[in-house]
Parts: C-alpha cells; structure tokens; sequence
C-alpha cells in the first residue's frame, strides 16, 4: 500500500514585490501545458531542491534568474548551493536555459531565457518544444516600435553604427593637452572587449587586471563577442566557480578565454525566421549546444560528471602504470 509522502522542505520565502526583473529578451520564461500549482509540487526532490523550486515556480515570467539573484533572496543558502540546485531541477526536468539570436546582419544579438515548468519534463518534450517556433517566439522579446530617430549603438549587440560629425559635443574619452597651434590628437575610445576586462576587478577583486592585463587579453575576448555573445555573458563565464584565492588574475582569465571560448555559430543574415533554433546551454558550465546534444540541459562532459556522483572514472591506462610501478617495488625489495 502506497503511503503519502509529506514534504520536510522548508516553505520558500514569498516573492518581495520589489524583486528585479531582467532586462527585455532575459529572464524566466514558463514553459506551456503545466499542471495546477499543488501541495504536492516538487515532493520527490531533496530538501534544497525543494525550497529553489517553490520560489521559482513563484516568480513572475521576466524575472531575473542570475545565481546571484536568486541567493540573494534565498538566505539559507549561497551561490554555489543555488548553482548546484539549479543543475539538478535541470536534469529533473524542471528547468532549460536558452539562448536565441535577435535582428539580423550586424544587428544580431543574443537574448537569454530560463524556461520553467512546474511539471517535470523528459528529454524528447523539451526537444521537441525547444525545436518549434513558439518557444523561440516565447524565449526572443517582441521588436520595439520604430523611433523618429534610432538609439545609439549597444556595445554588446556588436551593431556597426554611423558616426556622424557633431560639433558641440564633448568627447567621453580624456584627452591631453594641445597647445594652441598644435595638431588636433585622435584618441580611440577602448573597445567593449577591454572595457569587460577592465571592469572584472570592480565586480570581483580576485580579478584585478592592470591596463598591460587587459591589453594583453583584449583579442582573446574579442573573439567571444565576435562570436555572437554579450558582454554580460563574457563577464559571467569568466567569474562563475572562481577559487578562494587567484595568484594569478591574467593567468587564469587566458586560460578561461582560451578553454571555454564558444562555437562559431553560421551567419544567420539570409536564414529565415522560422528557421531559427534555439541553443541550449549547460545549466552547469553554460556551454551552448543543441537541444538534443545535451540530455537533462547538461553538456556531455558535465552530464558524465554528475552521473558519476561528481567522480570521474580511472583511466585504465594510469591503472595499469601504478600495477607495474608497484611490480617494479616489490621485485627491488626482493633479498640478493
């Protein structure tokens, strides 16, 4: 005889009405054909598991998803503990990050979305949904109206804007001094790539990089954001999962640029709308990919890792080299 299993998790705290919401094209997103919310939502997951999921479930559609966020209004728990429940509300079925291309030509940008669905998913649904053109309409915002003139250029959508000359306006950028019969000097304003180096120290002190660091780095970060991704985006993969000490801010931010540099996605200027897919990406390392690459909203690397409860197995052949190595041992400790 089956018995009632009573939920032992904590009640989540209510919704402040003062809880941001993110910006236009990021944020939650409810996934469709959810069952009515009930007591019994979430019963079979862990305790923390439990308490994320009820305050998620609450959350109007739009609103901000970051880790950060989200421990911010969930004391009992930090960052890292949000990080690791969201990974497994994920592979339960509950959860989907996306991404999903905006615009076209050198307008393309990337809008980021979290879906969410009170009913546990299995793999084939959130493939096929993920695949048709309502999620992508559901994951991009809808287009703004046209302005009587358009709003400069966002660093991040990467948008190739016109300079028009404007004699009563003052450059942003410092400039020397001139004496007056000196040539006019043209200074270049630092590109979004360096200004994301360059602000990392002030998000994380870790990373503090000096002006030869970020000049030095500059072209490796170019080339993410040459590859579709935002600014914020740059700034969250190089910050998410740091060490308690860094020796090395400039070491270690080359070689996150380097390992976890995205793929170069196919130019997207003469594809139609409805063609559009969206990319999934890791909930735990944010490697993009699609929907069906990566089973319980995991890449292949991670989804091995949490199959083996966080170990990974042995290589064989190191095995079979410690064997011979203790062989060797035990034959030296053999008496004359």
């Amino acid at each position: 005889m089956a018995t009632q299993h009573h939920s032992s998790a904590l009640p989540a705290p209510a919704v402040s009405a003062a809880y941001p919401m993110a910006k236009p094209g990021y944020g939650k997103r409810s996934a469709p054909g959810q069952q009515p919310r009930a007591r019994a939502d979430f019963n079979l997951l862990p305790t923390r598991e439990r308490y994320v999921a009820g305050f998620v479930d609450h959350l109007p559609d739009g609103a901000e998803m970051s880790v950060k966020q989200l421990a911010k209004q969930l004391p009992l728990y930090g960052q890292q503990a949000i990080s690791t429940a969201l990974k497994a509300l994920s592979v339960a079925g509950h959860l989907r990050r996306v991404r999903c291309p905006v615009g076209a030509g050198d307008e393309t940008r990337w809008v980021f979305r979290t879906f969410w669905s009170r009913t546990a998913r299995d793999n084939e649904w959130w493939t096929t949904y993920l695949a048709t053109e309502t999620a992508t309409q559901t994951a991009a915002p809808a287009p703004a109206p046209e302005a009587p003139a358009p709003p400069p250029a966002r660093p991040e959508s990467r948008a190739v804007a016109e300079q028009v000359p404007e004699p009563t306006a003052v450059p942003s950028q410092r400039t020397a001094l001139q004496a007056p019969d000196a040539e006019p000097t043209q200074t270049t304003a630092p590109s979004p790539a360096y200004l994301a180096l360059a602000r990392l120290g002030r998000n994380d002190h870790r990373l503090g990089l000096s002006a030869d660091d970020c000049t030095t780095l500059e072209p490796l970060a170019a080339q993410w954001l040459d590859r579709g991704v935002t600014t914020d985006y740059l700034t969250n993969a190089l910050t998410a999962g740091l060490p308690a000490e860094v020796d090395s801010p400039v070491g270690l931010l080359r070689r996150r640029l380097i390992d976890k540099l995205p793929p170069r996605l196919p130019d997207t200027t003469n594809t139609p709308a409805n063609t559009r897919r969206l990319l999934v990406e890791c909930t735990d390392c944010g490697r993009p990919g699609q929907p069906e690459a990566l089973p319980d909203g995991l890449c292949r690397p991670c989804h091995t890792t949490h199959s083996a409860g966080g170990r990974t197995s042995p290589d064989p052949t190191q095995i079979a080299a410690v064997k011979a190595h203790m062989a060797n041992l035990r034959d030296l400790l053999k008496p004359v």
